[in-house]
C-alpha cells in the first residue's frame, strides 16, 4: 500500500511581514508559527513522516525544541530559492516511492485543523489524481490598473481560493515541478501537465499569514482551539 507523507517548506524570509525574524519563526500563542503546522501534521495517524524543508544556513531551527514529535519530524536543509525549489529539493532529498502520497502544507497556514487534514485524506486517498483544500471565492473581484483603479468587475462564478495541503503522488508531483518549476503552487506545476487536481472544501480559518495583522487573527484563533 502507498504510503503518506507531508513536506512542508519553511526556507522562505517572509519579506511582506517586515520582520527581522523570518515569517515560519514569528511567535503565535506561545510557539514559532511553523510549530503549529508540523503539530498538526505530526498528529495525523495516516502521516508517516513529516519533513521540513530549511535553508542549508538556517540559524533558527536548533533554537527550539521540536523533540514532542520526535522522528516522525525530519529536518532537511535543502531549502531552494523559491517554494516550488524547495519542495522539489525536498521531493529528492526524501528519497520516497513515486507511488506514495506527499501533501505539500506551508509553514504560515498555522490554522490548519485536525479534521480539514483528515477530511483531505480522506477524500483524496484513491483519487487518480490528488487534489487541494481550497475555498469558493465569496468576496466581489477587481481588477485594478497600474495606479490602483478599477478596470472591471471578474466573475467569480466558480473561481477557488487555493489553500494548502495540497496532495499529490510523489512521481506526478516530480515531474510536475521538474517540467513547470516557476509555479507559485504544486496544483499549477500538475495542471501544466494536463490534470485537473480536485477542489476538496475547507474553511477560511485555514488563511495563510501574509501581513502583521494576521498575526493577531491567527493567536486568536489557535487560543480558542486550545
Amino acid at each position: 500500500m502507498p504510503e503518506i507523507f507531508a513536506l512542508v517548506p519553511a526556507a522562505g524570509c517572509g519579506s511582506r511581514m517586515g520582520s527581522g525574524l523570518p515569517k515560519q519563526y514569528l511567535p503565535i500563542a506561545g510557539q514559532p508559527m511553523l510549530y503549529h503546522a508540523l503539530a498538526t501534521l505530526c498528529a495525523n495517524p495516516d502521516i508517516n513522516t513529516v519533513f521540513v524543508i530549511l535553508t542549508p544556513d538556517d540559524a533558527y531551527w536548533h533554537s527550539y525544541d521540536w523533540s514532542l514529535f520526535g522522528e516522525k519530524l525530519q529536518p532537511l536543509f535543502c531549502g531552494g530559492a523559491t517554494r516550488a525549489e524547495s519542495v522539489l529539493n525536498g521531493l529528492m532529498a526524501a528519497e520516497l516511492e513515486l507511488d506514495d502520497w506527499l501533501l505539500v502544507h506551508d509553514a504560515a497556514r498555522p490554522c490548519l485543523s485536525h479534521k480539514q487534514l483528515a477530511h483531505l485524506i480522506e477524500v483524496l486517498r484513491d483519487d487518480e489524481v490528488g487534489g487541494i483544500l481550497a475555498v469558493p471565492v465569496a468576496d466581489t473581484l477587481k481588477r485594478a490598473d497600474a495606479e490602483c483603479r478599477i478596470v472591471h468587475t471578474e466573475n467569480r462564478e466558480g473561481v477557488w481560493q487555493a489553500q494548502t495541503p495540497q496532495m499529490f503522488r510523489t512521481g506526478l508531483l516530480l515531474q510536475a515541478l521538474q517540467t513547470a518549476p516557476n509555479v507559485t503552487d504544486d496544483a499549477s506545476a500538475v495542471e501544466a501537465l494536463g490534470f485537473h487536481p480536485k477542489l476538496v472544501t475547507s474553511s477560511y480559518s485555514n488563511f495563510k499569514v501574509t501581513y502583521p495583522q494576521d498575526i493577531e487573527l491567527a493567536e486568536l484563533l489557535l487560543v480558542q482551539r486550545k
